[in-house]
């Protein structure tokens, strides 16, 4: 027989949700009949498996030793590299500057170096994660990028935080700004480009039709342009609703994909240009809630920007010419 006491990072779970994280030798049939069978319990009486748990609540779980056997303690966010670009930091929440080329999370080609197991091994040699210490809550990531594409990732230090920024996210309380470099010249300079989506999952790819589509997903992208050269212009915008390579797939759509995109673009392209990077960078997150948020109310109406855009400075000073790089 073993017993949990719930912790912060651990109420509001479902309690199969939370048996499977803290007694992963445990097989899911078996949990459901012990639950069942009133071999684990919730504070001494019978509980349900959609039954939602609440801080220092105490599931009693009278199966045997062999599920509880201990897992040698080798983590594998410790191969992860320790380079990791922190923009801001506090108790609760980090703000991440991740490059170009680094994954948000594991995928089947690359598991132990991504950005998220880069914030664990951070936070675990900062002495403020220790997974022994937790029956199922890991620093996660709120937002992700894609690997293709840098700038500003909020990792949540615990499990309210992340609760509540994924609610904020989920209702658009939070603004995200980015900068791309796209083919040609628009002849509006700025407003709103709008469209419609279709996705191939196969392909992962993104199809924009200017008319309602059935099953399709609407899709508002903001933009204004900053500078024009060399066939090229530089471009500011802000993500009015986030869809699957929503900026992408619509400055394509509009006849001005993304410089280094081949994707969404053509080699031929991008190719005079020489640069084998996708000029897209998400530079700027402004905190806007229009709900309470708990514990992290004093982040309203906080900015934070990436102080060095790789392309920015190259554009403005008129570097990015034709050529191989």
């Amino acid at each position: 027989m073993k017993s949990f006491v719930i912790g912060k990072n651990d109420s509001g779970q479902r309690l199969d949700k939370f048996i499977s994280k803290a007694v992963p030798s445990l097989p899911q049939s078996l949990m459901y009949k012990y639950i069942r069978t009133k071999r684990i319990k919730v504070n001494s009486k019978r509980a349900e498996i959609s039954l939602r748990l609440e801080e220092n609540d105490t599931v009693d779980m009278y199966i045997n030793d062999e599920f509880f056997a201990p897992v040698a303690e080798k983590y594998d966010f410790l191969s992860a590299s320790k380079k990791l670009s922190v923009i801001y930091e506090d108790s609760n929440i980090m703000l991440l500057d991740k490059s170009v080329g680094l994954l948000s999370h594991p995928d089947e080609n690359e598991y132990n170096d991504t950005l998220i197991s880069r914030v664990r091994r951070y936070l675990y040699e900062k002495g403020e994660y220790d997974p022994s210490d937790e029956n199922s809550f890991s620093p996660s990531l709120v937002n992700r990028i894609d690997r293709n594409t840098g700038g500003i990732v909020i990792a949540a230090k615990n499990a309210e935080s992340l609760c509540i920024l994924n609610l904020k996210l989920k209702n658009r309380e939070i603004d995200k700004y980015y900068l791309c470099v796209v083919h040609g010249i628009l002849k509006k300079k700025s407003g709103i480009l709008e469209g419609y989506m279709s996705k191939d999952e196969t392909k992962n790819k993104v199809t924009v039709s200017s008319r309602e589509i059935p099953g399709g997903k609407i899709m508002r992208t903001e933009y204004s342009v900053i500078d024009e050269k060399d066939g090229l212009s530089l471009v500011r915008v802000k993500l009015l609703t986030g869809r699957t390579h929503q900026i992408r797939a619509q400055f394509a759509a509009a006849g001005h994909p993304l410089l280094g995109d081949g994707k969404y673009g053509t080699n031929a392209m991008n190719k005079k240009y020489g640069y084998k990077k996708q000029f897209l960078y998400s530079y700027r997150l402004v905190f806007s809630f229009t709900e309470d948020a708990g514990i992290l109310n004093y982040l309203n109406g906080k900015e934070f920007e990436v102080p060095d855009v790789w392309f920015y400075r190259e554009f403005i000073d008129g570097k990015l010419t034709p050529g191989e790089k």
